[in-house]
């Protein structure tokens, strides 16, 4: 983040990194080959050594897909006829992808209502460039943007919480949802990720605290440098940044 943007980080092959830093987060200009390259070596190095898989082509072609629709709930029939491969095989692929830290899949968070998503996890990638990259996105648009951000607050929340949590998203067959949710005894906490945190649809968590009314309700943004509390209808608001994230108080 920079100048108070979400910024793409573009990838030269000329750059001289500095000690430690990867040429990617260096360059100033988008270079295709070497998020071409690195795919295919992901491939090659990680993925076939470790798991013997041995077609290549379509395995590339699901992992260039969940790039696409990187944020999305999983659909594993969908994915086999895009990707011309068995539901098994597309389960053991994403399965290796994760394992190989490629992939991050967040399940469904339930409580026993038929009117909830129990099944289809929401996948992310692991980075957001490479995201990017595979969208064809040199310039991010407005729309663009928070999509991505909700990328960078699931691994600050993961990053910060204590191993035995898990972070969830919440969704009902009506379309209502909170994009994460993480459970502390029978307290339930929602996080929106918003670019504005005045942009939260009091639908969505209308809708969650009838069926969870225990819990906090935060809405992460990259532009609030200190945290404040507001309203949206009934409901007791906090707006935070990533680095109160970091903060132990939140996750308790």
């Amino acid at each position: 983040m920079t100048s108070g943007r979400l910024d793409i980080k573009h990838v030269s092959r000329s750059a001289a990194p500095a000690r430690g830093s990867p040429e990617l987060l260096l360059a100033d200009r988008v270079e295709p080959a070497w998020y071409a390259e690195w795919l295919d070596s992901f491939y090659a190095r990680d993925i076939q050594a470790l798991f013997a898989i041995r077609e290549r082509s379509g395995f590339l072609r699901l992992l260039h897909l969940m790039l696409r629709q990187s944020g999305g709930m999983a659909d594993y029939t969908a994915l086999s006829q895009e990707c011309d491969l068995s539901r098994p095989t597309v389960k053991a692929h994403l399965e290796a992808m994760r394992v190989g830290c490629a992939l991050t899949a967040v399940p469904p968070f339930h409580g026993g209502s038929r009117r909830e998503i129990v099944k289809r996890p929401r996948v992310y990638a692991f980075d957001t460039g490479f995201v990017c990259f595979v969208r064809g996105w040199e310039r991010l648009r407005d729309e663009d943007r928070g999509g991505l951000w909700e990328h960078l607050v699931l691994d600050t929340l993961r990053t910060a919480m204590e191993p035995a949590r898990t972070v969830s998203f919440w969704r009902d067959k009506s379309g209502r949802e909170v994009d994460f949710v993480v459970a502390r005894g029978r307290d339930v906490d929602a996080f929106e990720c918003k670019i504005r945190p005045d942009r939260v649809d009091r639908r969505n968590l209308d809708a969650f605290r009838d069926a969870y009314p225990r819990g906090r309700n935060f809405v992460v943004s990259p532009f609030v440098d200190e945290a404040y509390d507001f309203r949206i209808g009934t409901h007791a608001v906090r707006a935070i940044g990533c680095a109160d994230l970091m903060r132990p108080e939140w996750l308790r």
